[in-house]
């Protein structure tokens, strides 16, 4: 293929975040939310690079006793949901590349001015600007030409009304060179804000296996909705390997998307979210160690990250060599 989308466990350059400083959004968890970022990063740098995205760098200085592995940039943002507004690798001919696409907040749910201009302030590499709204938390490849998706996310009319649904298909195939798109019509989470992004509900962990959510209790309001799901992806034929449902959590009276589906390959290690739930902990920890046996599974307590409806996938973003 001259074109090709990476799968997320080849080798990686660096992972880039954005810590949170004065973000509106996180004025109800601040000093929590910080202390989830340092262990986020701390975790990250033991194996790789990790650029932090910070407004007022001077406060880190708070945070770290040394910078080992972290690169600090100074770039305002909206969000800190970078996952979803940074640039997306590709390679073409073998050499790196990045798309630069469009984003409007998850069809302008909220502010994205500056984190629609992130990527022209930060990357320095090729950056090929594409006038389409994807992000990058709606899609994910297993690296060999097959990429899955939500119908809820990518047909959407608040992203990319103007185009027919074989339209978003066809321009998906021709930028990241796929031979197969594979679209799930069911599966959401409540209190999520990306409408149904694929990297909450179901994810590749190699080239021919992919891990979902599943939900065990008929009580719970994911039960249907995620049984018809499972029902989909067993039709895809690729092996499948279902990952709990966490125990409900909820905040200032909604309940929160929380997610096993939302963790982070990085060189030699996944850092597996967590959420106090004791049971369900430890059976996705013991799923992903049992399957994936080249990298060492790292919880992370994410159930700070999760009151703004998102997790340590959508908090970072892969950049490879």
């Amino acid at each position: 293929m001259s074109i090709r989308i990476p799968a997320e466990w080849e080798k990686q350059k660096f992972i880039v975040v954005v810590f949170p400083t004065n973000h509106k959004d996180w004025q109800h968890s601040i000093k929590n939310i910080q202390a989830s970022y340092i262990e986020f990063i701390n975790a990250i740098r033991k194996f790789q690079k990790c650029i932090v995205i910070c407004d007022k760098p001077e406060i880190l200085n708070n945070f770290f006793q040394n910078f080992n592995n972290i690169e600090i940039v100074n770039i305002k943002t909206n969000d800190t949901w970078i996952r979803d507004f940074g640039a997306i690798d590709f390679y073409k001919k073998k050499k790196l590349k990045s798309y630069n696409f469009k984003f409007n907040a998850w069809g302008d749910k909220f502010e994205s001015n500056l984190d629609d201009e992130f990527n022209k302030k930060f990357y320095k590499e090729e950056l090929i600007d594409v006038n389409f709204i994807l992000e990058g938390g709606s899609i994910d490849s297993n690296g060999d030409g097959v990429l899955l998706t939500t119908s809820k996310c990518i047909f959407n009319k608040n992203r990319n009304s103007a185009y027919k649904k074989s339209e978003i298909l066809n321009k998906l195939k021709s930028l990241f060179g796929l031979k197969k798109i594979i679209v799930l019509n069911h599966g959401y989470l409540e209190g999520d804000d990306t409408d149904s992004h694929i990297d909450t509900l179901a994810r590749f962990i190699n080239k021919n296996t992919i891990a979902y959510v599943k939900c065990y209790d008929s009580h719970d309001i994911h039960f249907k909705e995620l049984n018809l799901m499972e029902e989909e992806l067993k039709k895809t034929n690729f092996k499948l390997i279902p990952l709990p449902l966490p125990k409900a959590h909820y905040f200032n009276g909604h309940r929160l998307p929380a997610t096993y589906l939302n963790f982070v390959f990085i060189n030699n290690a996944i850092l597996l979210p967590t959420y106090n739930d004791s049971i369900n902990d430890k059976k996705a920890y013991k799923i992903l160690s049992k399957e994936i046996k080249d990298r060492k599974i790292i919880p992370i307590d994410a159930s700070i990250f999760i009151r703004e409806h998102g997790s340590l996938h959508c908090a970072s973003i892969n950049h490879y060599y």
